[in-house]
């Protein structure tokens, strides 16, 4: 019985390696201006030719594990994931305190924040695997803000995807340069997004946008990621079915924008 639970445990890990070992990942260094930036590249190696670009915008710690596994996930759909780097080389919080502090200067300054993101689309589209008449751009948390911000930059995307982000903006006027479709989904309970809801889809109202809003019941901020415990009076819990589902949400967006 010993041996054969063994051999059950070693096949599982082959065929998982297996699995894993079509996603192949870059590091990829690049510039906006003169800061160096350090992103973070995933793609499947089975599949032949061009495909759709996903750009994968962090939440506030920076560009961490989490947004990498994100991007691997992304590479698994068979798209072309590319994980922004908007703080710069080496920049990256390990505490709320310095994540506030990292990520303030680019909630107060939108333009420099859509110069990061603008600056990552365009190392996207220089990979030769990327249909640039294809692309997206998904964002957790702050990275929700930031893709939001791309979108009213007028950056040419076909979407772009906000998990519990951010819904405010300085310009809600701007909301008239976005070429492509909108999908925000929120935590019906995010004390943090939530009340900005109205005026974002009145912005989008009024510019003319395709835009969707999802609430998830029962979920608060950063619904998505499992390392923000599971303490909802906190204001920021993990919640599975929310996590599940909104990723399902988002795979129908993606197929739906592409497929034009």
């Amino acid at each position: 019985m010993k041996k054969t639970l063994i051999s059950v445990l070693a096949l599982v890990l082959i065929l998982s390696t297996c699995a894993w070992a079509k996603v192949r990942t870059e590091t990829v260094e690049y510039k906006q201006g003169d800061i160096v930036l350090e992103g973070y590249l995933a793609w499947d190696d089975s599949i032949e030719g061009k495909r759709p670009g996903v750009l994968v915008v962090h939440e506030w710690y920076g560009l961490n594990d989490y947004a990498k596994m994100r991007a691997r996930m992304i590479a698994e759909l068979g798209y072309v994931a590319f994980a922004a780097d908007i703080f710069g080389k080496g920049q990256r919080a390990k505490t709320s305190e310095e994540a506030a502090k990292l990520s303030g200067p680019y909630v107060k300054d939108r333009l420099l924040m859509r110069a990061r993101v603008n600056a990552a689309l365009d190392e996207l589209k220089k990979f030769n695997i990327v249909d640039t008449d294809r692309l997206a751009s998904i964002g957790y948390c702050f990275g929700g803000t930031t893709v939001l911000e791309l979108a009213r930059s007028g950056a040419d995307v076909r979407g772009v995807v906000s998990f519990h982000g951010g819904l405010s903006t300085p310009n809600p006027s701007d909301a008239k340069n976005i070429k492509g479709s909108v999908l925000a989904l929120q935590g019906a309970d995010d004390p943090f997004t939530i009340p900005d809801a109205p005026a974002f889809q009145q912005e989008m109202r009024d510019a003319g946008v395709d835009w969707q809003m999802v609430y998830y019941g029962g979920a608060v901020h950063s619904f998505t990621n499992p390392a923000s415990g599971n303490d909802n009076s906190k204001g920021v819990a993990y919640n599975e079915k929310a996590d599940h589902r909104s990723w399902e949400a988002m795979k129908t967006f993606l197929k739906e924008i592409f497929a034009k």
